[in-house]
């Protein structure tokens, strides 16, 4: 039904969850007809599989330094991995964490480690489903709010798996961790240098997002893009910025819809509204 809806939204990227988000879900699987029919349906609204992403659950704390809490969690991570590559899609992401009352470099390893645990135990299948460290807001001792954090993370996994793993930048994370993405496309470029510079790649996505909280105020609530404090022209710059091209560019913006009847493929009116908006920011063809 999500693939249904977005392209019903005449959307070409889609992100889901594989099992309840505040939940481990470290012993639930994906059966393989329930799979079938999601490939079916992508196949029918015309998604690519490749620009499909899994968001890991809430609570998977990959950082944490208390031994049960990250042992759970690097458990729930390989398990996410299972069922992402279960249903063929291109990657799945996840927040790392926070480092509670542990060393913050050391929390960077733990959340490496969890990465690296998870490639081991799953086998690289055909669709090549990686796992992508979201950038964070920064609130307390939450990971990942640095470029310089998800290289030390990244720095963890051998380099023989490094191509299934990398990272993703949402754009209200960025703006409330205090990076420069709205004041000017030039300083938006720096920051979005700054990230590939240090972690050596380019992001594997993007959450498109606006805020609905000050810059560097380090708290994590999505506004409709416009509605928020980042506002439409910095979506113009990254939009005609070459890093956005190729990849999945997904809305975790607020929805007008709060409940929707397990029968109802129609797209919500806050989506619409979105993807007619990006239609317009959108840099002309070349």
């Amino acid at each position: 039904m999500a693939v249904r809806r977005a392209g019903a939204a005449q959307m070409q990227a889609l992100q889901l969850f594989t099992a309840v988000p505040t939940y481990y879900n470290e012993k639930v699987r994906i059966k393989p007809e329930r799979a079938a029919k999601f490939r079916e349906a992508l196949d029918a609204a015309g998604i690519k599989p490749a620009r499909v992403m899994v968001h890991g659950a809430y609570v998977l704390n990959t950082a944490s330094a208390e031994e049960e809490k990250a042992s759970r969690a690097k458990a729930g991570l390989a398990r996410e991995l299972e069922r992402s590559t279960a249903l063929g899609v291109g990657a799945c992401c996840f927040h790392p964490g926070s480092a509670g009352d542990g060393d913050p470099g050391e929390a960077c390893d733990r959340v490496g480690d969890a990465i690296r645990h998870a490639l081991e135990t799953v086998p690289e299948e055909a669709s090549g489903t990686r796992v992508l460290i979201e950038n964070t807001a920064g609130a307390g001792k939450t990971m990942g709010r640095s470029a310089a954090e998800i290289a030390r993370m990244l720095a963890r996994v051998p380099k023989e798996l490094r191509h299934r793993t990398g990272y993703g930048l949402d754009s209200c994370h960025l703006f409330a961790s205090g990076h420069d993405i709205g004041s000017s496309a030039a300083a938006q470029r720096a920051v979005l240098d700054s990230f590939e510079q240090a972690i050596g790649e380019r992001p594997g996505f993007f959450h498109l997002n606006d805020s609905k909280h000050p810059f560097g105020s380090n708290k994590d609530r999505h506004a409709l893009i416009g509605e928020g404090e980042i506002g439409v022209e910095p979506f113009r710059w990254l939009l005609a910025d070459p890093r956005t091209e190729g990849i999945s560019l997904v809305l975790e913006t607020p929805h007008e819809r709060e409940e929707v009847a397990e029968d109802d493929t129609s797209a919500d009116p806050f989506d619409l509204k979105m993807m007619a908006l990006l239609s317009t920011l959108l840099p002309p063809a070349q």
